[in-house]
């Protein structure tokens, strides 16, 4: 029992410590921080004005719940984008950082690794995300009685599990591809934002690509949120989209270990941490 608690207070130590030295570098580059939120602020106002574009050339609409339904849409997206961004980066960061042989030799198992920097991912997110919808939210006016924020967040929550796990996969492209593999991880970023309704209903996609959102967490959390938001649905209302996340989270998550764990490998196999090119 004794050996067990000495390995769990280990193992949060290294998690606390993950967490904390993102903390750490978020402060060092607040300044890029701050611009980037400044520029996502003006990527999501100009998504958000298509709606009040469509009353400009004749169009007869709720232009405040297709508001909504936009905003919803953007800032989920820019919420995934950043859970993506930290966990696809881990490696670019610790090239940049000259840290990453130090990191992967370190006496903390990859799973906590890679969980501490979900954590993080989502705690930063969510304060991005909160105050990209205040700001766009006020900027338009917008007036949410019946939203349900608590159910909201629960949902994205739980839609986080899954985020993390994909993230998790991708992470690992930058290990075996150097050259090329960040980018790749914001392809596949790409990709879900393509099959699941960020911008418009998922019933206006080919049947295959309906049949692709059905397995992206990001389809389920934007109908949970959007339902929350626009209608003021509980989670006694969003219990299949809350399962579908868990589901998908459940898989995910273990695949995304598995696959990180075999590229890792694969790159201490060919000299390929060091590389930044």
């Amino acid at each position: 029992m004794r050996t067990m608690s000495l390995a769990l207070r280990h193992e949060l130590v290294g998690l606390s410590g993950v967490i904390e030295r993102n903390i750490y570098l978020v402060k060092r580059y607040i300044w890029w921080d701050i611009a980037f939120f400044l520029w996502t602020v003006a990527n999501t106002l100009t998504i958000v004005f298509i709606a009040k574009g469509i009353p400009a050339v004749g169009g007869k609409i709720d232009v405040e719940k297709v508001t909504t339904i936009l905003l919803v849409g953007a800032v989920i997206w820019a919420y995934l984008g950043i859970i993506f961004e930290i966990l696809t980066e881990t490696v670019a960061w610790e090239r940049w950082e000259g840290t990453i042989e130090y990191t992967f030799m370190a006496p903390l198992s990859r799973p906590v690794h890679l969980i501490g920097m979900g954590l993080f991912a989502i705690g930063y997110g969510v304060i991005r995300a909160a105050l990209l919808f205040g700001v766009v939210a006020a900027f338009f006016g917008l007036h949410l009685h019946n939203a349900n924020y608590p159910a909201a967040l629960v949902v994205l929550m739980v839609a986080s599990i899954s985020f993390i796990g994909i993230g998790m996969m991708t992470a690992v492209l930058p290990l075996i591809s150097p050259e090329k593999g960040t980018q790749l991880g914001f392809v596949a970023q790409g990709l879900l934002l393509v099959v699941s309704g960020v911008y418009y209903p998922v019933s206006v996609l080919p049947g295959w690509m309906q049949a692709l959102s059905t397995i992206s967490p990001a389809t389920y959390a934007l109908r949970g949120c959007r339902a929350a938001i626009i209608n003021g649905a509980g989670l006694s209302d969003l219990t299949t989209e809350i399962w579908a996340l868990l589901v998908i989270g459940a898989v995910s998550v273990p695949l995304g270990l598995w696959t990180f764990r075999t590229g890792e490998r694969y790159a201490k196999k060919h000299g390929k941490l060091k590389r930044s090119g």
